[in-house]
């Protein structure tokens, strides 16, 4: 099966850069995943099963917006309590989100994909010109629906905090 190409869907300093995989919607099945956690240790969607799941792709935690858009979901969620998991993704090294984990403090999960592109391509935001992640946001409910993406267009720009988390105290109340 052919990959979907979206050229310009995202950009890179401006510039026009093609995104491979279909973009998720609300109501979309979450794809699974497989990636690596900053130990080197195998980190799987099934991890999060039963579980909300706030998942953020960056292009890389060595850079000045994916580190404060990371710092900044531990903050804003770190109160909404044990049903929300965060998980930020990156093609960073294992050995890169370790450093970063360690320079931080950073108690939220951190993946690697750097192993392979599916989990970029599943998910909509592997940068073919760069191979590294597009920023973006998907609220994954527990029953594994999507619930809310956003796919933010220019890598450098932030992403919608206050929709999201909107969004993530709906599904909340939804559960209580």
């Amino acid at each position: 099966m052919a990959i979907a190409e979206r050229f310009g869907d995202v950009t890179w300093e401006g510039a026009k850069q093609t995104a491979l995989g279909s973009k998720l919607a609300v109501g979309d099945r979450a794809p699974g995943f497989d990636l690596v956690d900053p130990d080197l240790q195998p980190l799987r969607s099934q991890s999060f099963a039963g579980r909300a799941l706030l998942l953020s792709t960056v292009p890389s935690l060595d850079t000045p917006v994916c580190d404060l858009e990371t710092r900044r979901w531990s903050e804003k969620t770190g109160g909404l309590g044990p049903r929300l998991a965060v998980l930020t993704v990156s093609m960073d090294l294992p050995f890169a989100l370790e450093r970063w984990r360690q320079a931080n403090g950073a108690g939220q999960p951190l993946a690697s994909a750097h192993r392979n592109e599916d989990f970029g391509v599943s998910y909509g935001v592997l940068i073919k010109e760069k191979r590294l992640l597009a920023r973006a946001v998907f609220l994954i409910g527990p029953e594994g629906t999507i619930r809310f993406a956003e796919y933010v267009r220019e890598v450098d720009d932030h992403p919608d905090y206050e929709r999201a988390l909107r969004a993530i105290r709906d599904l909340i109340r939804a559960q209580d």
